[in-house]
């Protein structure tokens, strides 16, 4: 089968890259390397001794989508590009509704117009909202998100929703999940952001390899039990088996049409201390750091049933917290600047 995997050069679409490629699928790429290294599907296919089909363009590029469809007769795509930054999502909103919304559904048409029927869609369980108690079941009605980076998950899922009743034999996956970390273990794949990360582990692995002098933790006063948030991380080589087995799921399924939501996620809640504290047992380095005000778009606490997907999908995580803390710094201090 030959699956499009979009954004496929970036942190969680590498590793779903390998993943694909070890179970026996053919890939293309598609991305336009906004935040991603063409050397990352390098070291995939050093690492699989198999070959990637790398297209650099932009999921708004319609002509150039077209025409990739066409040459290289896609079966399935699995759907990532998008700008994924809470924060900088309040700060330049209108670039996170071109990119992940005018981007998807140019992508949907293309799909539509090449008759291309199973589409995984890269959610997040930002979708349920502040108005959804955790654990977030699938089962909750879409919330309204606190920030526009959620705003534009919750769209695209309506999107899905509305092109399957529009489109009968559309078969919709989206994937719900929080905050993957870690790395392959080979330590030759990771997460490797531009510019300052985002993302808490990169941060304090960039804090442990030098590159910056210390953490920042936005707020302190949340109601939970040591005051900072609490996520649902998850280790990013499982959570690349879940893209992969939610391809499985839709191929071992040809009866099934429409959209199902799947959550991807430990089911467990972490704080953000106990992340600092974890790497710093893992790795015997001291993480030096500081409170700040809290960040526009946080919530205090959120975490995923996965138990639907534990059943449909025969998936689970299967890697704990000292594993992501020790593949993420085995990443980062092999690659103290990244892919560069």
């Amino acid at each position: 089968m030959n699956v499009l995997v979009t954004g496929g050069a970036g942190y969680i679409g590498s590793h779903t890259v390998l993943s694909l490629l070890t179970e026996g699928y053919q890939v293309i790429v598609y991305d336009n390397l906004c935040n991603a290294s063409e050397q990352s599907l390098k070291r995939v296919e050093a690492l699989t001794g198999k070959t990637v089909t790398f297209i650099q363009g932009d999921v708004n590029d319609k002509t150039l989508l077209s025409s990739t469809f066409k040459q290289h007769k896609i079966d399935s795509v699995i759907h990532f590009a998008a700008l994924k930054a809470v924060g900088e999502s309040s700060q330049i909103p209108l670039q996170y509704f071109q990119n992940n919304v005018s981007g998807s559904l140019s992508l949907l048409e293309i799909m539509a117009e090449n008759q291309i029927e199973k589409f995984i869609f890269s959610s997040s369980a930002t979708v349920y909202g502040e108005e959804n108690q955790a654990p977030y079941v699938e089962s909750y009605k879409l919330g309204s998100p606190s920030s526009p980076y959620g705003a534009t998950k919750v769209m695209v899922e309506r999107i899905m929703n509305d092109f399957a009743i529009a489109m009968p034999s559309f078969k919709g996956v989206s994937l719900r999940y929080f905050n993957p970390i870690g790395a392959h273990e080979s330590g030759q794949i990771g997460e490797d952001p531009k510019g300052i990360p985002n993302n808490l582990l990169p941060f304090v692995a960039q804090v442990a390899v030098g590159k910056r002098e210390k953490l920042t933790i936005f707020g302190d006063d949340y109601p939970t039990h040591d005051g900072s948030c609490l996520r649902d991380y998850l280790h990013v080589m499982d959570l690349a088996e879940g893209h992969v087995a939610a391809l499985q799921w839709l191929n071992n399924n040809p009866d099934f049409y429409g959209v199902e939501a799947f959550n991807l996620g430990t089911g467990t809640g972490t704080s953000v201390f106990e992340i600092v504290s974890a790497f710093e047992k893992a790795t015997d380095i001291t993480i030096p750091f500081e409170v700040s005000p809290r960040r526009a778009g946080d919530l205090p606490a959120f975490w995923a049933d996965a138990s639907k997907a534990n059943k449909a999908l025969h998936w689970q995580a299967k890697r704990d917290l000292t594993t992501m803390m020790k593949d993420t710094w085995r990443w980062q201090s092999a690659n103290p600047n990244g892919y560069e």
